[in-house]
């Protein structure tokens, strides 16, 4: 089996609730996107992120071919369950087992979900515009299952001290929550450090959800384990799995 670097959520999941992170390291890919990038659409060699899906399947031994999305940091979430006419969405749930949800990021927050009695499971991408628009409670919304019944995984995303925004972002959020101004510190540059962690935090408590592991690894200060845009540029994309394992519910 092919060795390839990951995390693996520690949280409340069930055990037939699998899920990964992918970490850069483990591909093929050429700098800048050495070695384990998995998206197609950042400028690298397309037969090299094919080999790197391929990896990551079979290290991972997973069930089927992940749903690989086209992300526009929006709040369409795409249920792998039914027949879509695209595959530009910004989130993907299952109630069936054996289907492999997958976001990429690079900066960007990767939010799992899972409900507690393993009937269902997702995956958001929170990039700032996103988790300001909704993509959380429109995920949440789309599983179906009591927020009580549900827990939650933060991902690495980049930090609130590399995190740099102007003021129509912080603008974004307090529209919605006037509390979220606590995920926002003044800069001497007159601009503002944002925690995505803190604000999807607050989603998710706005939400019902309670059970929220995970959170606090930044992308940006940590260049051997994780890709970051903001930081590099061009770059690779690591990618956020979630799937059923249906052997795993059998006594």
């Amino acid at each position: 089996m092919t060795t390839l670097a990951h995390l693996t959520p520690d949280w409340s999941a069930p055990r037939a609730v699998r899920a990964v992170f992918t970490l850069r390291a483990g591909g093929v890919s050429a700098p800048p996107f050495d070695t384990l990038n998995s998206a197609l659409h950042v400028g690298d060699r397309p037969e090299d992120v094919v080999e790197n899906r391929g990896r990551i399947q079979r290290a991972l031994a997973l069930p089927s071919e992940p749903m690989w999305l086209e992300q526009v940091h929006g709040s369409r979430v795409l249920d792998l369950d039914e027949a879509a006419p695209s595959t530009r969405a910004d989130a993907a749930l299952t109630r069936r087992p054996g289907r492999v949800c997958v976001i990429q990021v690079a900066d960007c927050l990767p939010v799992l979900l899972a409900a507690r009695d393993a009937s269902a499971a997702a995956v958001a991408h929170c990039g700032w515009r996103g988790l300001a628009g909704g993509i959380l409670e429109a995920t949440v919304r789309a599983l179906d299952v009591a927020p009580r019944e549900l827990c939650a995984w933060l991902g690495p995303a980049i930090g609130p001290d590399a995190f740099e925004v102007g003021e129509e972002v912080r603008a974004a959020f307090l529209a919605h929550d006037a509390g979220a101004a606590q995920a926002f510190t003044a800069n001497p540059r007159g601009r503002w450090q944002c925690d995505l962690f803190a604000l999807a935090r607050r989603r998710l408590a706005g939400l019902g959800i309670c059970a929220v592991a995970g959170g606090g690894l930044c992308t940006y200060a940590d260049p051997t384990r994780f890709f970051s845009y903001r930081r590099d540029g061009q770059t690779g994309r690591m990618a956020a799995l979630i799937w059923l394992d249906g052997a795993a519910k059998r006594p």
